[in-house]
């Protein structure tokens, strides 16, 4: 299998992995706590752990695949895609459902940065492109995943609670289609092994002394660890967003909640179509170039999202989105693609491991830092101290960028 058609049977897998895993979460996962009588902390808590498996679980898998393979590992994640959605037939409490919310969480946790990792190694040159390319498959799989969900309830009467055999069809499906994913990445990697880079060799002491290299390596290159901290802010903001401006259009604006949801819409279809494009335009200029990308989106993202609290009516508010969907899109098509560039090949699962561990970060404090400063000062202050934090990363990531090692060195190319 050559390299072009490697890729775009990659993007069905990762397709298929998303779509089941945004089947599983949104909204089905919300109503199925709350039938099994989950208070809205409770919610929040079950919805968010699989979360925290990333955050402790994304660095080790993608340090475990530079060591033994990325065909292992990558199907590895891809089966707890595809045998973890059964353990939902056997939910009876809520403390059950969270259990196995963190067990399912290891297949984005395992699966994520040893995929990133595999695009990484066939793209050579075009990385920011076909990252790019490829997490755009990722977010229809999940935009597509969230209503067919919610269609799914619906058609089985569960909207309001229904009966657990509701939620059990709609997780059978899950299940369906992630054995699907598993079952075609296990045909992707069979027939294009030679595109993946080989186990590291020696026994297990060798390799578990190269597993802890690899992660010290990388984890010291501060410019590596300064680029995933850019996404993990960003992160931070779309997290927050995501989380209240819902509730700032209905309860303030006074926005419908279709139009609320049409909002988010706009933001991530902005992310969606731009993301390849934006990612070809960063492989064009070099790495100084992305570095400029992600200032630019960062820069981008600030200024709509402290002007959300001042906006009223659907129009500007749905122009602040996507401006914000740009900005996020300006930063995520080059922030992956650079921490590839600053690292050898043999270290791209550990790197995006790294990546995605901060990413991960950001993404779960983003809710948690907005609802306190929403709840402490009000929509403007809160937006604003955000947009603060996004405008004061800029001069850090700068000095650490102009002040890091020289390629060659620590994390840099070979």
């Amino acid at each position: 299998m050559n390299a072009s058609a490697m890729f775009r049977a990659l993007c069905s897998v990762g397709f298929l992995a998303r779509f089941s895993y945004a089947l599983a979460r949104n909204p089905v996962l919300p109503l199925f706590a709350v039938f099994l009588g989950a208070g809205p902390e409770a919610v929040g808590l079950a919805v968010g752990i699989s979360t925290v498996t990333g955050i402790f679980f994304k660095l080790p898998a993608g340090a475990l695949s530079d060591v033994i393979g990325r065909r292992r590992t990558m199907l590895a994640g891809l089966c707890f895609f595809a045998l973890a959605p059964f353990a939902y037939f056997l939910v009876n409490d809520y403390a059950q459902l969270v259990a196995v919310r963190f067990v399912h969480g290891f297949a984005t946790a395992v699966y994520g940065p040893v995929v990133m990792a595999v695009v990484a190694d066939m793209a050579g040159a075009r990385k920011g492109e076909m990252l790019g390319w490829f997490s755009s498959v990722g977010i229809i799989g999940t935009l597509a995943g969230a209503p067919v969900g919610g269609l799914a309830l619906s058609l089985l009467g569960a909207e309001a609670g229904g009966s657990p055999v509701a939620f059990r069809v709609v997780y059978g499906v899950v299940a369906v289609t992630g054995l699907a994913a598993l079952a075609l990445g296990w045909r992707v990697l069979r027939d294009g092994g030679e595109n993946t880079p080989p186990a590291a060799s020696g026994g297990f002491r060798a390799r578990l002394g190269q597993f802890a290299s690899g992660i010290r390596e990388v984890a010291s290159d501060r410019r590596v660890v300064a680029v995933s901290v850019m996404e993990g802010v960003q992160n931070m903001s779309m997290g927050a967003l995501e989380a209240f401006l819902p509730v700032y259009a209905v309860t303030v604006a006074g926005l419908a909640p279709f139009q609320a949801g049409l909002l988010w819409a706009v933001q991530v279809v902005t992310t969606l179509l731009a993301k390849p494009l934006l990612g070809r335009a960063s492989d064009a200029r070099g790495m100084l170039g992305r570095r400029g990308l992600i200032v630019a989106g960062v820069v981008a993202c600030a200024a709509p999202f402290a002007a959300v609290p001042h906006l009223a009516g659907f129009w500007p508010l749905a122009g602040a989105c996507l401006v914000f969907g740009f900005g996020e899109a300006l930063v995520t098509s080059s922030s992956a693609a650079l921490v590839a560039d600053l690292c050898r090949a043999r270290h791209y699962g550990t790197a995006m491991g790294v990546f995605g561990t901060i990413f991960d970060v950001g993404h779960a404090s983003g809710p948690l830092l907005g609802g306190v400063l929403v709840g402490a000062l009000g929509y403007g202050p809160a937006f604003a101290i955000i947009a603060g934090v996004l405008l004061c990363s800029v001069p850090w990531f700068l000095a650490v960028m102009r002040g890091g090692e020289p390629a060659g060195a620590a994390c840099g190319q070979e």
